[in-house]
Parts: structure tokens; C-alpha cells; sequence
């Protein structure tokens, strides 16, 4: 169950109805996702655009239930954890931060976190298309990831994502209730200019 285009999320221009219908909900219901579905979500990410192909992305993932999410969940802030452990499934979202050189040398890859940015919206994109929400997080110890995960060097971890289907928001609670509403975008002339930023 998505939530319908309301009117916080109508567009100042003509777009597919996608992308103002997708948001992240926190509450989720006991539904499961199998390994397959999850792979569905992150074959969508392997089709970003990536700077000389380096695809740098990295995900790991658990299923609800399993020891790759008890993994996850347990780098989590505890305000995300309180809720993220209804999701059906946590995705880490990641990247290699360097590129191999001509030479062989391991030297900094400058786009490795916008390439996997566009990998995580690939994600999200095709997450809210098959009915399920997805919830990027940016609360989580780092280290506490990197060490639960296994991260080897030269990588990243820049979010932790909770999917599912989405669920009634009275299992929230109050304070979180009262969030449980598509959020707002500013409007695009506070974002966008032509020919140079204002100023």
C-alpha cells in the first residue's frame, strides 16, 4: 500500500507519477520479503549510471529473522532501530572509495558517493514500483557497521535502509505517528537555477 499523490507532494512540473508518490514510511507490516525479492530491489541499483563504469556500490543484506539483519540492526541508532526492526528486510548501502589506476595503484574514486546515490534511488524507485517501501537512514554508528559487516578497506558505508510493505501507522508510537505523513519538497525555483547560482 503506497501512499497516493496528497497534496504536500504535487509537483511544479509534469513528472511520472513515481517519483511524488514515493516516500518512507516508518511503520511496516509483519510481511516477509524473500532473497529474491530483495535481489530484484538491488538488480535495479546495478543498472545506475556510474563515472567510467567504475560501478562502485556495495550492498549487504538481511532478511528479517536472519543473522545478516540482526547484523544490520545492530549498528542502527536505537531511535531507527526501534522501528527498522519491523522491516522485512535491511539493506547497507556502500561503496569502494577507490578506482584502480592504469598503473594498478588503488587511487581515490571522487564520484564513488554520488554514483552510489543514484544506485540507492535505482533501489527505492523499483522498491515503491513492486509495492514495498523503502527507508534510507543515515543514523548508524560507522564504526560499529564496519566491524559487524566485515567492511574491507578502501570502502564505505553511507546509509542502512529498511524495506518492506508498508503498515498501519498505529503500531507507532506517538511521536512517530504524528511523522507518518509523505514529507514536503521545496519548490524548485529555491533549487534550481539558470545560468549560475543566485547571489
Amino acid at each position: 500500500m503506497n501512499a497516493p499523490v496528497t497534496a504536500l507532494r504535487i509537483p511544479d512540473h509534469d513528472v511520472h507519477p513515481q517519483f511524488p508518490a514515493r516516500w518512507s514510511p516508518r511503520a511496516f507490516s509483519a510481511e516477509t520479503m524473500t532473497e529474491a525479492e530483495v535481489l530484484r530491489l538491488l538488480e535495479a541499483a546495478r543498472w545506475a549510471p556510474s563515472a567510467l563504469n567504475l560501478q562502485p556500490w556495495r550492498f549487504v543484506y538481511g532478511l528479517r529473522g536472519d543473522a545478516g539483519f540482526a547484523a544490520i540492526l545492530s549498528a542502527l541508532v536505537p531511535f531507527n532501530a526501534g522501528w527498522a526492526k519491523e522491516a522485512a528486510a535491511l539493506i547497507a548501502v556502500g561503496s569502494k572509495t577507490t578506482r584502480t589506476a592504469q598503473d594498478g595503484s588503488e587511487v581515490a574514486n571522487a564520484t564513488h558517493a554520488f554514483d552510489t546515490g543514484a544506485a540507492w534511488a535505482n533501489l527505492a524507485l523499483q522498491a515503491h514500483l513492486a509495492g514495498y517501501v523503502a527507508h534510507g537512514m543515515s543514523g548508524f554508528d560507522p564504526a560499529r557497521a564496519a566491524s559487524a559487516l566485515h567492511l574491507p578497506d578502501g570502502h564505505a558505508i553511507h546509509a542502512i535502509v529498511a524495506v518492506g510493505r508498508q503498515g498501519d501507522p498505529a503500531q507507532l508510537d506517538d511521536t512517530l505517528r504524528a511523522r507518518e505523513v509523505p514529507s514536503p519538497r521545496v519548490p524548485l525555483n529555491t533549487i534550481a537555477f539558470h545560468g549560475r547560482f543566485p547571489g
